[in-house]
């Protein structure tokens, strides 16, 4: 895939470059430290050794399991990520919208699955016509109108009919309605049935997962029974929290489907929501994953004993599923120390309260954050600082948002 090239200026966030402008790729040749006076805060980094082990972990765990990898870029929309993990092995990548296919489309990417449902008829036409030059797209459809929205496009077009659980996101709820969609869409002229996909990471239980997944095998082989799919279905499922489950409950698919794991947070795990529920948890022989984003804050004020107020809000890091976690404390002299003690209360847009107990926070200070859920962390930075262990630039990333 193409990594185009990037510059920035003061447009970039945490970049101090008031008056000037320069390439990523001479920004990061300078090997500039985070704290000699060219960042301002609050600023984001990426980790490059935990990323790094992060996509060969998970390149080694689909291969050794004969999975098909295809992480979901919604993730990090970043293209030097997305192309460290083709060049580890991914077979295609995943996106949640249309817009998002097209800037991997753009970027060169030669297989997307668009994990959810398509009735726009400007991105159906569009789609109809890249996959009718060539390109490797497939959506999903739950419903009849799903189908005949397709069909409208002209085609020729790609779908797989989504199998949905109970109080769940899309996806139709029974293996009849599985089947009465596939039938649709075997019988809609310039519609390909490729396969069945799912998405079990709403569950809560082991049981509920398995169970699920195990519906999901079921509705396969139906539609095989019935001559609705090939013998060589793709089948796609996994988030990043039951992903273990879904190597173990999919292996009793018939030994020709084509099983394309998704899991996307795994690129760069986090602090807080996937270290709680990462699958190497369970199957820790397999793993592990490692935190590799940071949020280096300032703090501003210590108004009162036991509070002090860091500048990092709710448009620095995210908070929909847990708040940033204190992790290293960086005095004004550069001494560092472990934040312990030291827990997030709650964030304003530009805020961040801490209460700190017993430790001494003095302003000026420097707090690194460990965030939780890096879904929702990378749409809030356009440049990202990817960094080595001494915190030292070896690359940027760009985001497309």
């Amino acid at each position: 895939m193409d990594v185009p090239q990037t510059r920035v200026d003061w447009r970039s966030k945490g970049f101090w470059l008031p008056g000037e402008e320069m390439s990523a790729g001479d920004y990061a040749a300078a090997r500039p430290s985070l704290f000699d006076g060219g960042f301002t805060w609050p600023l984001m980094v990426l980790r490059r050794d935990a990323a790094e082990k992060n996509i060969a972990t998970m390149a080694e765990y689909t291969r050794r399991h004969g999975l098909d990898f295809a992480p979901h870029a919604k993730t990090t929309m970043a293209p030097g990520l997305l192309a460290a993990q083709f060049e580890a092995g991914a077979w295609g990548m995943t996106v949640a919208t249309p817009n998002q296919a097209l800037v991997l489309r753009r970027l060169g990417v030669e297989r997307v699955l668009i994990a959810n449902e398509v009735l726009d008829s400007t991105a159906l036409r569009w789609l109809a016509q890249e996959g009718e030059a060539g390109w490797q797209v497939w959506f999903q459809v739950d419903s009849i109108a799903g189908v005949q929205a397709a069909w409208a496009s002209g085609g020729p077009v790609r779908v797989l009919v989504e199998l949905g659980h109970d109080k769940g996101r899309t996806g139709v709820r029974t293996l009849d309605e599985l089947e009465a969609v596939a039938r649709a869409a075997e019988a809609a002229p310039g519609v390909r049935l490729a396969g069945v996909t799912a998405y079990e990471g709403q569950l809560q239980t082991q049981q509920e997962v398995d169970d699920f997944l195990d519906l999901l095998v079921a509705g396969v082989k139906r539609l095989q029974r019935k001559n609705l799919l090939g013998e060589s279905p793709l089948v796609s499922a996994g988030g990043s929290a039951w992903f273990d489950r879904v190597v173990d409950r999919l292996k009793a698919l018939p030994e020709a489907a084509r099983v394309v794991l998704r899991s996307g947070a795994s690129v760069t795990h986090d602090d807080g929501y996937y270290r709680e529920r990462t699958p190497f948890l369970r199957v820790p022989a397999e793993g592990p994953l490692a935190a590799a984003l940071e949020v280096w804050a300032q703090v501003q004020s210590v108004p009162e004993p036991g509070l002090a107020i860091a500048g990092m809000g709710k448009r620095d890091a995210p908070v929909d599923e847990g708040l940033p976690v204190a992790l290293t404390i960086r005095r004004v002299d550069g001494s560092e120390s472990a934040a312990t003690g030291v827990t997030v209360t709650k964030l304003n847009d530009h805020h961040t309260y801490l209460s700190t107990g017993d430790v001494m926070l003095t302003p000026g200070d420097l707090v690194r954050f460990g965030i939780s859920h890096p879904c929702t962390a990378f749409d809030k930075w356009r440049d990202i600082p990817v960094v080595d262990e001494d915190r030292r630039v070896v690359d940027i990333l760009h985001t497309y948002f």
